[in-house]
C-alpha cells in the first residue's frame, strides 16, 4: 500500500483533533471557585468558602485549598490533598474535619464524607455545570445541638 501525501496529512490531522478533544476532557473541578452568596442558602452558625481552588499534581494527586470566614466573620484558611478514591485524606488547618473522603461519581459530580477523630461529621456532594461555569455544594453536617443541618453553596468559575 502506497502512503499519499493527502493519507499523511489526513492522519496528521486526526491526531491533532484527538489531541485537542483529550485537552477539553479534562476535569472540570480544577481551577478557582468564588462562592456566589447571593444565590447560596446556608445555616446561621456555617463557615463560608469565598474562594475555592482546586490543582491537579502528579499520579492524579488533587490539592484543594480553601480560604472562608467562619460564623464570627473570622478569616479560615484550609487544605486537603489526596485523590478522589473514596479514601480519606488528612485535613490541614479545619476544625470541623481532619479528614476528607472524596469519591467521582462522574465528570461532573463527587461526593464528600468528612470524619473528625474516625466520626462523620458532614457529607455532600459537589456537582459542576456542564458548561464547566458553574458548581453547587450541598453538605449536610450536625451542628452543635445535635441538629441536621444543610447548607447548599453556589459558586462561579473564575
Amino acid at each position: 500500500m502506497r502512503i499519499t501525501r493527502t493519507t499523511l496529512i489526513a492522519a496528521a490531522l486526526c491526531v491533532t483533533a484527538t489531541v485537542v478533544l483529550l485537552a477539553a476532557a479534562e476535569n472540570p473541578h480544577i481551577g478557582t471557585w468564588k462562592l456566589n452568596e447571593s444565590k447560596s442558602k446556608f445555616a446561621a452558625d456555617a463557615t463560608k468558602n469565598q474562594t475555592v481552588t482546586y490543582t491537579e499534581g502528579e499520579d492524579g494527586m488533587i490539592k484543594l485549598t480553601v480560604d472562608g470566614t467562619d460564623k464570627d466573620g473570622k478569616a479560615v484558611h484550609w487544605t486537603w490533598e489526596g485523590k478522589w478514591d473514596g479514601k480519606p485524606h488528612k485535613v490541614e488547618g479545619a476544625e470541623i474535619v481532619d479528614t476528607i473522603a472524596y469519591t467521582k461519581v462522574n465528570e461532573h459530580t463527587t461526593k464528600l464524607v468528612g470524619k473528625k477523630d474516625g466520626k462523620t461529621v458532614v457529607t455532600g456532594t459537589i456537582t459542576v455545570s456542564k458548561d464547566g461555569k458553574s458548581r453547587v455544594v450541598t453538605t449536610t453536617a450536625t451542628d452543635p445541638d445535635g441538629k441536621k443541618v444543610t447548607d447548599k453553596a453556589y459558586y462561579d468559575k473564575e
